[in-house]
Order: structure tokens, then C-alpha cells, then sequence
């Protein structure tokens, strides 16, 4: 079993949403995505954030730091979207 897992870690990016606001993340495809863009910066040499290191392979860190809250996902607006 993959620990934190999808569930976990959409929990924890929602963590701070207010009631009645659109959550960060709403759905696995979106973790997989953050969680992708973050190893590559590790891997470009970004300092790794998370306190526990379990694993030393940069997907194993970037799911380390978003399930300790240390980085954190901005959702891209419709504007930016359109500009890119």
C-alpha cells in the first residue's frame, strides 16, 4: 500500500479551505501532477523541505512534503491557463 495515500494527501492540501469554498485539490490527477512538477524541481536541485526522509528518490520526498504541509499547490487561474 502506497503511504500517505491519494485520500491522505487530498486531505492535507484541503486542510486550510473554508466551508463552502472550492477545495485546491478534487481530484488524484491534480496530486499527481504537483507531486510530479515537485520532484522535477528536486531532481533540477531544489533543497528538499521535508523532515522525514524515508526514501532518497525524488517522488518519494516531493509525497513526503506536501503530506507534511511543507510546500503547498497554487491552483492556476482560467487566466493564466489562457495566456500560457
Amino acid at each position: 500500500m502506497i503511504h500517505p495515500s491519494y485520500v491522505e494527501l487530498m486531505k492535507v492540501v484541503n486542510n486550510d479551505v473554508e466551508i463552502g469554498e472550492e477545495p485546491v485539490v478534487n481530484s488524484r490527477y491534480s496530486i499527481v501532477i504537483a507531486t510530479a512538477k515537485r520532484a522535477r524541481q528536486i531532481i533540477a536541485g531544489d533543497d528538499t523541505m521535508a523532515e522525514k526522509i524515508r526514501c532518497p528518490k525524488p517522488l518519494s520526498i516531493a509525497v513526503e512534503e506536501l503530506y507534511e504541509g511543507k510546500v503547498k499547490i497554487i491552483p492556476e487561474t482560467a487566466d493564466a491557463q489562457e495566456e500560457g
